[in-house]
Protein backbone atom coordinates (compact mmCIF):
# COMPACT_ATOMS: atom_id res chain seq x y z
CA UNK A 1 0.00 0.00 0.00
CA UNK A 2 1.73 3.31 -1.28
CA UNK A 3 1.84 6.41 0.79
CA UNK A 4 2.42 9.34 -0.23
CA UNK A 5 5.17 10.30 1.93
CA UNK A 6 6.96 7.31 1.19
CA UNK A 7 9.01 6.21 -2.15
CA UNK A 8 12.01 4.06 -3.22
CA UNK A 9 11.49 1.89 -0.10
CA UNK A 10 14.76 -0.89 -0.84
CA UNK A 11 15.49 -3.69 1.96
CA UNK A 12 18.82 -5.44 2.67
CA UNK A 13 19.09 -8.47 4.67
CA UNK A 14 21.99 -7.84 7.24
CA UNK A 15 20.97 -10.90 9.25
CA UNK A 16 18.64 -13.45 9.78
CA UNK A 17 20.73 -15.92 12.45
CA UNK A 18 18.02 -16.08 14.85
CA UNK A 19 15.75 -13.31 14.11
CA UNK A 20 15.78 -11.25 10.91
CA UNK A 21 17.71 -7.54 10.72
CA UNK A 22 17.38 -5.45 7.93
CA UNK A 23 18.46 -2.24 6.69
CA UNK A 24 16.03 -0.21 5.03
CA UNK A 25 16.20 3.33 2.77
CA UNK A 26 13.61 5.61 2.07
CA UNK A 27 12.71 8.36 0.45
CA UNK A 28 10.33 10.67 2.72
CA UNK A 29 8.54 13.83 2.11
CA UNK A 30 9.25 15.76 5.23
CA UNK A 31 6.23 18.36 6.77
CA UNK A 32 7.87 21.48 4.90
CA UNK A 33 7.94 19.96 1.50
CA UNK A 34 11.57 18.10 0.90
CA UNK A 35 12.57 14.64 0.25
CA UNK A 36 15.14 13.35 2.17
CA UNK A 37 16.74 10.00 2.18
CA UNK A 38 16.99 7.87 5.40
CA UNK A 39 18.29 4.51 6.70
CA UNK A 40 17.03 2.59 9.55
CA UNK A 41 18.01 -0.88 10.59
CA UNK A 42 15.21 -2.73 11.09
CA UNK A 43 14.75 -5.53 13.68
CA UNK A 44 11.99 -8.40 13.11
CA UNK A 45 11.24 -10.80 15.85
CA UNK A 46 7.89 -11.06 15.07
CA UNK A 47 4.98 -10.12 17.57
CA UNK A 48 4.13 -11.32 21.06
CA UNK A 49 1.88 -11.91 23.97
CA UNK A 50 2.59 -11.21 27.66
CA UNK A 51 0.52 -12.09 30.88
CA UNK A 52 0.38 -10.51 34.39
CA UNK A 53 -1.07 -13.42 36.77
CA UNK A 54 -2.63 -11.68 39.88
CA UNK A 55 -4.40 -13.80 42.58
CA UNK A 56 -7.27 -11.58 44.41
CA UNK A 57 -7.93 -14.20 47.65
CA UNK A 58 -3.74 -14.19 48.29
CA UNK A 59 -3.47 -10.56 47.10
CA UNK A 60 -0.28 -12.27 44.81
CA UNK A 61 1.12 -12.11 41.31
CA UNK A 62 3.01 -14.60 39.25
CA UNK A 63 6.08 -13.16 38.10
CA UNK A 64 9.27 -14.50 36.03
CA UNK A 65 12.87 -13.75 36.53
CA UNK A 66 15.57 -14.98 34.24
CA UNK A 67 18.55 -13.70 32.23
CA UNK A 68 18.45 -10.87 29.51
CA UNK A 69 21.98 -10.48 27.86
CA UNK A 70 21.24 -7.48 26.23
CA UNK A 71 20.76 -5.37 29.77
CA UNK A 72 23.69 -7.30 30.79
CA UNK A 73 25.26 -5.50 28.12
CA UNK A 74 23.67 -2.27 28.82
CA UNK A 75 24.20 -1.26 32.97
CA UNK A 76 22.22 -4.65 34.52
CA UNK A 77 24.98 -6.27 36.79
CA UNK A 78 23.74 -9.51 36.92
CA UNK A 79 21.50 -9.54 33.86
CA UNK A 80 18.45 -11.04 35.46
CA UNK A 81 15.12 -8.94 35.23
CA UNK A 82 11.82 -9.73 36.99
CA UNK A 83 9.20 -9.84 34.28
CA UNK A 84 5.58 -10.85 33.55
CA UNK A 85 5.62 -14.40 31.53
CA UNK A 86 5.89 -13.75 27.61
CA UNK A 87 6.57 -14.91 24.39
CA UNK A 88 6.41 -14.83 21.09
CA UNK A 89 3.58 -15.07 18.97
CA UNK A 90 4.01 -18.43 16.73
CA UNK A 91 1.53 -18.32 14.50
CA UNK A 92 -0.90 -18.10 17.31
CA UNK A 93 -3.19 -15.61 17.97
CA UNK A 94 -2.27 -13.30 21.10
CA UNK A 95 -5.00 -14.90 23.56
CA UNK A 96 -3.60 -18.77 22.61
CA UNK A 97 0.07 -17.58 22.46
CA UNK A 98 -0.18 -15.69 26.22
CA UNK A 99 -2.24 -19.30 27.91
CA UNK A 100 0.62 -21.43 26.19
CA UNK A 101 3.57 -19.21 27.61
CA UNK A 102 1.96 -19.25 31.32
CA UNK A 103 1.91 -23.16 31.31
CA UNK A 104 5.50 -23.17 30.07
CA UNK A 105 7.14 -20.26 32.23
CA UNK A 106 5.03 -20.16 34.88
CA UNK A 107 3.06 -24.30 35.07
CA UNK A 108 -0.14 -22.48 35.80
CA UNK A 109 -2.69 -23.44 32.79
CA UNK A 110 -4.95 -20.84 32.52
CA UNK A 111 -9.10 -21.36 30.97
CA UNK A 112 -9.66 -17.37 30.60
CA UNK A 113 -7.39 -14.07 29.91
CA UNK A 114 -8.77 -10.65 29.67
CA UNK A 115 -6.47 -8.73 26.96
CA UNK A 116 -6.02 -4.76 28.04
CA UNK A 117 -3.68 -3.52 25.61
CA UNK A 118 -1.54 -3.82 22.57
CA UNK A 119 1.37 -1.22 21.16
CA UNK A 120 4.63 -1.14 20.03
CA UNK A 121 7.84 -2.55 21.79
CA UNK A 122 10.15 -0.52 20.47
CA UNK A 123 8.80 1.64 17.25
CA UNK A 124 11.99 3.05 16.02
CA UNK A 125 13.83 0.02 15.80
CA UNK A 126 11.55 -3.50 15.50
CA UNK A 127 8.38 -4.77 14.20
CA UNK A 128 7.13 -6.46 17.23
CA UNK A 129 3.66 -5.39 18.78
CA UNK A 130 2.62 -6.70 22.44
CA UNK A 131 -0.36 -7.50 23.17
CA UNK A 132 -1.24 -7.12 27.13
CA UNK A 133 -2.90 -9.61 29.04
CA UNK A 134 -4.50 -9.79 32.82
CA UNK A 135 -5.34 -13.20 34.21
CA UNK A 136 -6.75 -14.70 37.22
CA UNK A 137 -5.00 -17.70 38.77
CA UNK A 138 -5.67 -19.95 41.74
CA UNK A 139 -3.52 -22.82 43.04
CA UNK A 140 -5.48 -24.97 41.86
CA UNK A 141 -4.24 -24.61 38.19
CA UNK A 142 -0.93 -25.51 38.75
CA UNK A 143 0.01 -28.26 36.49
CA UNK A 144 3.30 -27.95 36.62
CA UNK A 145 6.48 -25.97 37.95
CA UNK A 146 7.18 -24.05 34.88
CA UNK A 147 10.45 -22.58 34.34
CA UNK A 148 10.21 -22.78 30.85
CA UNK A 149 10.73 -24.90 27.60
CA UNK A 150 14.54 -27.04 27.65
CA UNK A 151 15.14 -26.56 23.42
CA UNK A 152 14.27 -22.82 24.06
CA UNK A 153 17.43 -22.97 26.39
CA UNK A 154 14.86 -20.91 28.92
CA UNK A 155 16.38 -21.32 32.30
CA UNK A 156 13.17 -19.40 34.13
CA UNK A 157 12.71 -18.81 38.07
CA UNK A 158 9.00 -18.71 39.02
CA UNK A 159 8.34 -15.71 41.80
CA UNK A 160 4.77 -15.94 43.40
CA UNK A 161 4.68 -12.46 45.40
CA UNK A 162 2.83 -10.49 47.14
CA UNK A 163 1.03 -7.32 45.10
CA UNK A 164 2.24 -4.53 47.54
CA UNK A 165 5.19 -6.22 46.92
CA UNK A 166 5.96 -6.26 43.78
CA UNK A 167 4.66 -2.45 43.51
CA UNK A 168 7.43 -1.84 45.89
CA UNK A 169 9.63 -2.83 43.58
CA UNK A 170 8.34 -1.30 40.99
CA UNK A 171 8.27 1.95 42.80
CA UNK A 172 11.69 1.65 43.37
CA UNK A 173 13.23 0.91 40.37
CA UNK A 174 13.79 -2.82 41.05
CA UNK A 175 11.24 -4.19 38.08
CA UNK A 176 12.75 -2.32 35.01
CA UNK A 177 11.38 -4.35 32.04
CA UNK A 178 8.98 -2.26 30.40
CA UNK A 179 5.91 -4.78 29.85
CA UNK A 180 5.77 -5.67 33.65
CA UNK A 181 6.16 -1.38 34.14
CA UNK A 182 3.09 -1.20 31.93
CA UNK A 183 0.97 -4.57 33.46
CA UNK A 184 1.57 -3.86 37.21
CA UNK A 185 0.66 -0.01 36.71
CA UNK A 186 -2.85 -1.26 34.95
CA UNK A 187 -3.37 -3.36 38.00
CA UNK A 188 -2.50 -0.81 40.03
CA UNK A 189 -4.84 1.60 38.21
CA UNK A 190 -8.01 -0.47 37.94
CA UNK A 191 -7.53 -1.65 41.67
CA UNK A 192 -7.21 -5.41 40.22
CA UNK A 193 -5.75 -6.34 44.09
CA UNK A 194 -7.35 -4.24 46.91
Amino acid sequence: MPKEYLRNIERTLLSDNYYTLNRVSFDYLMKDGRWVNAMREVYDRGDGAGILLYNTKKKTVILTKQFRMPTFMNDNEDGFLVEIAAGLLDKDNPEDCVIRETEEETGYRLKAVKKVYEGYSSPGVMTEKMHFFVGEYTDDMKVSEGGGVDNEQEDIEVLEIPFIEAVDKLHNGKIVDTRTIVLLQYAIIHKLIE
